[in-house]
C-alpha cells in the first residue's frame, strides 16, 4: 500500500509522514527530495511551478512508487499533489494508493510557515498553492488542527477500515 499525504505547504506532510511511516515500519518518501534543480531554483526565487515543471517530477516519483510496489513494499509519500491530475499521475500503475488530505485553514498554515524555514519553499507561494488546490472528493480528510500524534492515530484508524 502507498499512503499519499497531500496538502499545501505547511500542512505537516513531512512531519506527519515521518511519524506515520515510523509507526507502520514503512518507507517514507518526501516528494521535495525528487525535485530537479531547476524546480528548486524557481521556487527559491518565489516563482510558482507550472504544470510543465511538475510533470517530469511527478513521473519520477511514480516510477519510484511502482518499483516499491513491485518489491512488495509499502510507503508513505508526502507530496503536495494539489490537483486531481497530479494525484492520477502519482497513482498510475499502483494497485493500492490511499490519499490522505491534510486540510487546514489559511491562517493556521500561515502561522506554521512563519515559524519554520523550508529549504526552498517561501511562504509567499502559499497563496498560489491554495489557488491550485483541488480538494479530493475521495480521500481521507484529516484536519491538521491537532498534534502530530493525534493526526497519525486518525490516519492509521482510517486506513485500517
Amino acid at each position: 500500500m502507498i499512503i499519499l499525504l497531500m496538502g499545501v505547504s505547511g500542512a505537516g506532510k513531512t512531519a506527519v509522514g515521518e511519524q506515520l511511516a515510523c509507526a507502520l515500519g514503512w518507507t517514507f518518501l518526501d516528494a521535495d527530495d525528487f525535485h530537479p534543480a531547476a524546480n528548486v531554483e524557481k521556487m527559491r526565487a518565489g516563482i510558482a511551478l507550472s504544470d510543465i515543471d511538475r510533470w517530469p517530477w511527478l513521473t519520477h516519483i511514480n516510477e519510484r512508487l511502482v518499483a516499491l510496489q513491485e518489491q512488495a513494499g509499502n510507503a508513505v509519500l508526502a507530496c503536495s499533489a494539489l490537483k486531481l491530475a497530479y494525484r492520477e499521475r502519482l497513482a498510475r500503475g499502483l494497485s493500492d494508493m490511499r490519499v490522505v488530505f491534510l486540510q487546514g485553514d489559511v491562517e493556521l498554515i500561515q502561522q506554521r510557515l512563519a515559524a519554520r524555514k523550508h529549504r526552498y519553499m517561501p511562504a509567499s507561494l502559499l497563496a498560489s498553492q491554495f489557488q491550485t488546490l483541488e480538494p479530493p472528493a475521495d480521500a481521507i480528510t484529516i484536519n491538521i488542527d491537532a498534534t502530530i500524534s493525534d493526526i497519525v492515530a486518525r490516519i492509521r484508524a482510517a486506513v485500517a477500515q
